[in-house]
């Protein structure tokens, strides 16, 4: 103190405001005061995270989920043990120094933590016929940042655009290493084989089991063939129900009860039916 003035002010400074770390491993958030006339000056951390801030270190002691689990390093930077994706986040360094003239000073450290993608969900058709487009998928939703994806077969490492390497000339496939889709607009008897797919990102990589995907010939001759067969049935079908309505095999012949069919052949005894139902009289004698 000078004249009753007030000299100085607290100034702050990180080795690393952006620190990247792998999850379960250590970090330190650095937070260094480069000038002060404050022997103990008031050391705050905050964490920001979702629009959200929760203190860190506050009142002297380590506060929130870092309990257990983070120090003080120094007199004012941050250690934290055993990191895990929950802890990316905004990091306030904040420090009250209330001898100096510029009393207050802070710090962002923005922390990202990266995540080893796990083994990916592979969809691969198990028989595809020749010609046909064929659509194979990879996804993984763990890993940060976000993975990117390469596809195999028969181990070997298949590029973006087929067209690009003379090695698969005889393909027709286009990769999406952003989203692992393979996707094969007229498949060859060479596409058939085994497929995997391996998703990565800066924190490690991780695979899919080998799937088999077959591509078959169409047997043309064959389907041509069940075809006249089909047909041929049909026709036949059709002239036996033809034949069957000529012979009468579906007429219904419903004889009215007031009807009355004349024998075939004359016995020489001429009936006539009265007007009472049922009623026959004798009309002439027998001829002699």
């Amino acid at each position: 103190i000078q004249g009753g003035c007030l000299i100085g002010a607290v100034n702050l400074k990180s080795s690393n405001r952006t620190p990247v770390v792998q999850e379960f491993e250590s970090v330190e958030l650095s937070c260094i005061i480069t000038d002060s006339q404050t022997n103990d000056p008031r050391i705050e951390w905050k964490k920001i995270q979702d629009d959200r801030t929760a203190y860190v270190f506050f009142d002297n002691r380590i506060q929130g989920d870092l309990a257990g689990r983070a120090e003080l390093l120094g007199k004012t930077s941050l250690r934290i043990w055993n990191v895990t994706r929950t802890d990316s986040a905004l990091y306030r360094c904040e420090v009250v120094a209330r001898n100096d003239r510029k009393e207050i000073d802070e710090i962002v450290i923005e922390l990202t933590v990266q995540v080893k993608p796990v083994p990916p969900v592979c969809r691969v058709p198990k028989a595809v016929p020749v010609g046909k487009t064929a659509t194979l998928q990879c996804q993984e939703s763990e890993g940060f940042p976000r993975p990117h994806y390469s596809w195999y077969r028969n181990d070997v490492p298949l590029p973006t655009d087929s067209r690009a390497n003379p090695r698969f000339r005889n393909s027709s496939f286009l990769l999406n290493s952003e989203t692992g889709t393979l996707v094969f607009s007229a498949v060859h008897k060479e596409d058939s084989g085994q497929y995997y797919c391996i998703a990565s990102n800066d924190a490690g990589s991780a695979r899919c089991e080998e799937q088999m995907m077959e591509v078959y010939d169409l047997n043309i001759g064959g389907i041509i063939g069940g075809i006249l067969v089909v047909l041929a049935v049909l026709a036949l079908i059709t002239v036996g129900i033809c034949c069957a309505y000529r012979r009468g095999y579906f007429i219904n012949n419903k004889q009215n009860g007031e009807s009355y069919k004349s024998p075939g052949k004359s016995d020489g005894v001429n009936y006539v039916r009265t007007e009472e139902e049922g009623d026959f009289r004798h009309k002439s004698s027998f001829v002699i």
